[in-house]
């Protein structure tokens, strides 16, 4: 049985009750701009643009280790753990990989012989997600929206590999921090 119609609101009558219902005037969340930040950016990196991003915050963290073919090895052996290793992205002409690790995972990381994990206050460049060879930073795996790379199963691969060389030094020199 259906209801009259008189008696089924409009859809401009459910949103006025939503605004009624919300109360006063109110000032946004705080984290709303980073929210609005955080969407433009991956509808950028989406629509084939490359795009800077703030590590840290809600998004992810990064880790960096050499690119070489014992990193590759690191890859493989996350493959295997992950069943297909979270996103990493390689950038031929510094030698390095980027493993995008949860957020705040740079405040819990202990100092580490092969890799750096950075958060904020540092950025990152993502290449678009259509990018998947060079010239230029792209991703070796894949952005997937439910997963990252985990940073304990991922700590253990890069010191039983142990790729070389190490980005600590470079890191330094680039980015004026000590590791």
């Amino acid at each position: 049985m259906t209801a009259p119609a008189e008696l089924v609101p409009t859809g401009a009558e459910m949103l006025q009750h939503l605004v009624e219902s919300a109360g006063g005037a109110r000032q946004p969340a705080a984290d709303m701009a980073d929210l609005a930040e955080i969407i433009r950016t991956l509808l950028a990196v989406e629509t084939r643009r490359d795009t800077r991003v703030r590590l840290g915050g809600n998004l992810f963290d990064v880790v960096i280790s050499s690119s070489g073919l014992q990193a590759r090895g690191a890859v493989a052996l996350m493959d295997e753990i992950q069943g297909g290793c979270g996103p990493v992205i390689e950038d031929p002409e510094s030698g390095w990989l980027y493993w995008l690790v949860p957020p705040e995972s740079s405040a819990r990381w202990a100092s580490h012989s092969h890799a750096v994990c950075l958060g904020a206050p540092h950025t990152i460049t993502l290449p678009s997600l259509n990018r998947t060879a060079p010239p230029g930073p792209y991703w070796l795996r894949p952005s997937a929206s439910d997963r990252l790379v985990p940073t304990g199963p991922l700590r253990e691969a890069l010191a039983q590999i142990r790729p070389e060389p190490t980005p600590h030094a470079a890191l330094a020199l680039q980015l004026g921090i000590t590791t």
